[in-house]
């Protein structure tokens, strides 16, 4: 028998909305200022020293202790940063996945000397991360990882490759899911193990892997003889798979999995104008109806976390739907305002924010796990496989 998939009814409390006004307040006085352009849609997305000012806010990190330099708010008030964020594409990628996701992993399973060296250099803003999960040959199936880390003298060598490697290009730290010992037959995710690795130390080649707009987002990162001491091991070794299951939550719930190509939504009801056709009305009704539920989902997947729960499933679900929605908007915006009655001068920057959020669609659904992945997590969950 299946079992429901239970949301919280979450809302965002009021410190969350005073926030809000803070944060909006501080962005437009960065657009003011030329820090970056919120119309630029994917361009300039790594900029350290908008981290850095970030970090003075006290916006990374911000759930964290104080011990490390954090501000012990609440995942609900992180959420309205990245909302806000997110919307006006702003250029976080330095510190984004370091703050979603390695920091805590690091909080959790490094060892003292690692955590009081990082967690406050990531909080200032000073220290990027990428994942090393995806592999040549197995994409997101992650239990089918075959990059090895083998025991040596002080640490261990690494022997493989990882690919859709997000920012590794300008990482200074990678989280990476290597294989320490071989799958058995009654439990294929045994034998993997997390590694703190180093970017830019010998024994590592990164390799762009370009959109077909020739932005350098995705990399190859490939390991050769490559050493990593045994303090940089995460956790307990051969069952990182319990560990990187937990991380997904924080990975695939958040805003940034819906509103990635947000940006076309507000250019389609300017084209529209403010009197469109029943077509054009209710197709943007539908639109903005979609946007609100997985919105509603994702705060209340955050305010889980906020409880201390782990609603892996509820973020796979989060992530699926919001991935195809972004991934599907380019095309139905451009189907609803097929007629309409703009000029050229009206439709410009419409029509090329279409073709960027098309040519960049195919990666929605590798980021963070693939679909297929996504539906089989959410499929057991529901005790239908």
């Amino acid at each position: 028998m299946s079992t429901a998939i239970q949301f919280d009814p979450i809302r965002l409390p009021p410190e969350a909305e005073a926030l809000r006004k803070e944060v909006r307040a501080f962005l437009q006085e960065e657009i003011a200022a030329g820090t970056f352009d919120p119309n630029a849609v994917g361009g300039g997305s790594f900029n350290r020293e908008f981290s850095r000012k970030v970090g003075a806010k006290g916006w990374i990190g911000m759930t964290w202790p104080k011990q490390y330099g954090g501000q012990e708010r609440s995942f609900l008030e992180r959420y309205v940063v990245t909302e806000e964020f997110r919307v006006v594409n702003a250029p976080v990628r330095v510190h984004f996945t370091a703050d979603r996701q390695s920091g805590p992993t690091i909080m959790r399973y490094a060892e003292d000397h690692i955590k009081n060296d990082i967690l406050p250099r990531i909080i200032k803003g000073e220290c990027a991360f990428c994942i090393g999960m995806s592999e040549p040959g197995s994409g997101s199936d992650l239990f089918a990882a075959s990059t090895r880390a083998t025991k040596t003298d002080g640490g261990w060598l690494i022997n493989g490759a990882k690919i859709w490697t997000s920012s590794a290009h300008q990482a200074d730290y990678m989280i990476g899911l290597f294989r320490t010992s071989p799958a058995t037959e009654e439990n294929r995710r045994h034998g993997l193990t997390q590694f703190l690795v180093k970017m830019g130390a010998p024994g590592i080649t990164v390799n762009p892997v370009l959109h077909m707009n020739g932005n350098h987002e995705f990399n190859e990162v490939v390991f050769e003889d490559l050493f990593v001491p045994d303090d940089h091991v995460m956790g307990e070794i051969d069952m990182a798979w319990k560990q990187a299951t937990s991380e997904l939550a924080y990975e695939r719930s958040g805003p940034e999995r819906f509103l990635e190509t947000y940006y076309i939504l507000p250019e389609l009801v300017r084209v529209l104008g403010d009197k469109p056709d029943v077509r054009g009305a209710e197709g943007i009704g539908r639109l903005v109806a979609q946007l609100h539920t997985m919105r509603r989902m994702s705060v209340s997947v955050n305010g889980m976390l906020q409880a201390g729960k782990e609603p892996t499933l509820q973020g796979s679900l989060v992530k699926n739907l919001g991935t195809l929605w972004e991934q599907a908007l380019p095309a139905k915006a451009r189907d609803l305002a097929a007629f309409s009655e703009g000029g050229p001068g009206n439709r410009a920057t419409f029509e090329e924010l279409l073709q960027f959020a098309t040519m960049i669609a195919p990666k929605l659904t590798i980021q963070g796990g693939t679909t297929e992945v996504l539906r089989g997590i959410i499929a057991r969950g529901l005790d239908l496989r």
